[in-house]
């Protein structure tokens, strides 16, 4: 196969490729889009390190734009199925693109590493809103 062939092949796999995932993705989102984060902690993790955290991680939406809200809030369920987690954080963005910049952002990734020597398990659940 020549080069021109190969290049050609390329082309034609990697664009039907993104039709494919566009065909799956809707036109347009509208509303919101959740970004659902649930904590638990090490049984080690002493109160002042998980204030730092919890401090920490409201302080990513002055430093992030794309963040649109920020909540946060501890496990009050009679339920008892909080599976050890304690902490939950529920955080907006206006697209999907706005929360892929705010996941590499290099604020959220030192964040990161401010959790991670005391953080035992993590949950996301990211969802847009119906209604």
């Amino acid at each position: 196969m020549n080069m021109k062939m190969g290049v050609l092949l390329v082309a034609l796999v990697g664009g039907a490729a993104l039709c494919a995932m566009a065909a799956d993705a809707p036109a347009h989102r509208t509303g919101k889009l959740f970004h659902v984060v649930s904590f638990k902690f090490k049984e080690s993790a002493s109160q002042e390190q998980i204030k730092q955290v919890t401090d920490a991680f409201r302080d990513l939406k002055k430093k992030i734009k794309e963040i649109r809200t920020y909540e946060w809030g501890t496990n009050v369920s009679p339920e008892k199925r909080n599976k050890g987690f304690t902490h939950a954080f529920v955080l907006t963005f206006k697209s999907d693109q706005a929360r892929d910049a705010y996941l590499v952002h290099p604020a959220h990734k030192a964040f990161g590493a401010l959790l991670g020597p005391i953080l035992d398990d993590v949950l996301v659940i990211d969802f847009w809103a119906e209604k």
